[in-house]
């Protein structure tokens, strides 16, 4: 059975794109993200299934931190990708939404995350939160 892709990005028909020809080529395979955006999809693909090594392969060492459990019973029910920016070769911001459910709350992440390439594979770095 074939998975919907968490992260929502959908194909050229506008039909949501499974997980194996989305962000699961990117969990746990090693494979490079193409672009930040495609990381941070990846990576709330990562919250939403329990990928906690793709969170720590991808979180910069310099900010990454030592604990990476989970919220037991947190859902995740959606990403929206405001804005995605590169601000050149090597660095870039993406602003999305992500909401999520813990003990029947809804909760809402808005945040515009920094991204740094270094040999060909980019990091999150680290966010500020937006109202």
């Amino acid at each position: 059975m074939s998975l919907t892709c968490p992260c929502g990005r959908t194909d050229a028909r506008g039909r949501p794109r499974m997980l194996a020809d989305c962000c699961g080529r990117y969990l746990g395979t090693g494979l490079p993200a193409p672009d930040a955006e495609s990381l941070m999809r990846s990576r709330y693909s990562a919250y939403a299934l329990g990928h906690t090594e793709h969170l720590r392969a991808t979180w910069h060492p310099s900010t990454r931190p030592d604990d990476l459990s989970l919220e037991p019973g947190l859902k995740w029910l959606g990403l929206e990708v405001k804005h995605a920016r590169p601000i050149d070769a090597d660095h870039a911001e993406v602003e999305f939404v992500a909401r999520s459910r813990l003990a029947g709350r809804g909760q809402r992440l808005h945040e515009r995350s920094r991204f740094v390439r270094e040999e060909g594979h980019w990091f999150y770095v680290d966010g500020d939160l937006l109202a």
